[in-house]
């Protein structure tokens, strides 16, 4: 019997985030995707994680439009998106109402596929965005975050995936996010999910390692559903395994993809020339880095450390910081590094380094950390070190976002007129600084095209009243004007 792998590509959302720091547009994606539609692949992963505040911050955009645009782009490809749980897209947990308005929009919009991860590994973290997923009938993917410590073991990993199946997900993903899986390691940790789950098995990891590929045939001999790979030109470094090695490895065996490598090799030729005007932003890592095996610092995180570093003149303290990390890690109970918790253990790596001085400063999240707003760690902290950050406090024992008073309504008085939709209410209640500062750039753009619109509609009034009209010409013209269509129909012309 054949079973053939089904191929996610990252393309469109992790590859550029850890390759070039989350910075490609979506002008920039929509004229390859007749092509990436035809191919067949089981999904596109093309949005939440970095990209949903990196466009309004970086780029000027929209990310509920990009969503939209490539929805009506693809209408034969399942569209997914990575969600952190309780923290949706953001860097911290949001009431339970916004949670709402989010997943709501995001299936409303286009979403198919949410991949729900927690930072810790907590279930009760993507509890409530899984119910919510399923009730918007949509695919509701449970993630175990892979990480490697004295406290995690492959028998921890199926338990929580249990859990998880428990819980109501459809499918459940292994997020390697550090490509710190081995290839015989995979084998048994997939061979033992598929031995005790009924639900797919999907396999997400990164080539920082440069096992990736290898991780990735493993998994496929072990029989996993679904693996993320990259096309190949926005493959390698901190990114996923080549898309095109994956399906010629495979093709003519049981598990042959069946997809097509000369449509594939049009898409890599395509991102080829894309990625060239990228190039300010990307890491600097020349290839493998086999460091990750001991810092685990995941490819996204890598490409972010090394572009704050040098922001700050202190890139020589890259080595350092690396070596910091699994210190404060252990310090904080072993967390996966992956999406918040990445960043905080790597933001006060940075600054013990930095600095001169272990804990010198806290900045307010680690501290959060610790008081138990992010959930529960993996293993004991440090209580010296606790002491040290929040001094006699204690941590809350449950679910952090029970401590959240409702965000949607507020959020909705704060932004006021300024939002043209619920969507927007959702992005300032995630990112209040700045989704303002961004909607406020859309008005003023928005005004400045009608000021435009109005212009050129007054030009070429101008310019027929100066031509030798009939009267009835003339009739409808000055009806027209007399209508105010004239600027909306020019806006309409898109000019």
């Amino acid at each position: 019997m054949t079973q053939p792998l089904r191929i996610t590509d990252t393309v469109l959302r992790d590859a550029h985030q850890s390759l070039l720091a989350t910075r490609m547009s979506t002008e920039d994606m929509l004229p390859i995707t007749d092509e990436l539609d035809a191919i067949g692949f089981h999904s596109l992963e093309m949005w939440g994680g970095a990209s949903f505040d990196s466009a309004m911050r970086f780029l000027g955009e929209d990310p509920w439009e990009r969503l939209r645009a490539l929805r009506a782009a693809l209408p034969n490809t399942q569209l997914q998106m990575l969600l952190r749980g309780q923290n949706l897209v953001g860097y911290r947990h949001y009431p339970d109402d916004v949670v709402e308005a989010f997943v709501r929009c995001a299936a409303r919009n286009g979403i198919d596929i949410f991949r729900i991860f927690d930072a810790l590994n907590d279930p009760r973290n993507m509890a409530y965005a899984m119910e919510l997923v399923k009730r918007e009938g949509k695919h509701a993917q449970a993630t175990i975050s892979y990480t490697l410590s004295p406290v995690h073991s492959i028998e921890k990993f199926v338990a929580l995936a249990s859990e998880l199946a428990e819980m109501g997900a459809d499918s459940i993903c292994i997020k390697d996010m550090a490509g710190l899986l081995a290839p015989y390691a995979t084998y048994e940790l997939v061979a033992a999910l598929k031995a005790k789950l009924e639900i797919p098995i999907q396999l997400h990891t990164h080539y920082t390692s440069g096992m990736a590929s290898m991780v990735l045939l493993k998994a496929s001999e072990a029989d996993v559903d679904v693996a993320d790979t990259a096309i190949s030109s926005m493959a390698l470094l901190t990114s996923q395994a080549p898309t095109e090695s994956l399906v010629s490895a495979l093709r003519g065996t049981p598990r042959d993809t069946g997809l097509d490598l000369t449509r594939l090799a049009n898409v890599a030729r395509y991102f080829a020339k894309i990625r060239k005007r990228y190039q300010r932003f990307e890491s600097g890592i020349a290839g493998v880095d086999v460091n990750v095996l001991e810092f685990q610092i995941p490819g996204g995180m890598l490409s972010n450390l090394i572009s704050q570093l040098r922001e700050q003149g202190a890139e020589d303290k890259y080595m350092e910081v690396l070596e910091e990390v699994p210190r404060v890690r252990k310090e904080m109970g072993y967390p996966p590094l992956v999406t918040p918790s990445s960043q905080i253990v790597g933001t006060q790596a940075t600054l013990n380094v930095v600095l001169g001085a272990r804990y010198k400063v806290v900045p307010e999240e680690v501290k959060n950390y610790f008081r138990g707003f992010y959930g529960r760690p993996p293993a004991e902290i440090d209580p010296q070190i606790r002491k040290k950050v929040i001094g006699e406090e204690q941590p809350i024992e449950g679910r952090p976002a029970d401590l959240l008073d409702p965000g949607l309504q507020k959020a909705r008085e704060e932004i006021g007129d300024l939002a043209a939709s619920e969507e927007d209410i959702v992005s300032y209640a995630l990112f209040p600084q700045v989704a303002r500062a961004f909607l406020q750039r859309r008005r003023q753009g928005i005004e400045r095209k009608e000021l435009l619109a109005a212009a050129i509609a007054a030009q070429l009034l101008r310019q027929n009243e100066r031509s030798q009209l009939s009267a009835a010409e003339g009739s409808a013209l000055s009806a027209w004007r007399m209508s105010g269509r004239g600027a909306r129909g020019v806006i309409g012309t898109g000019v």
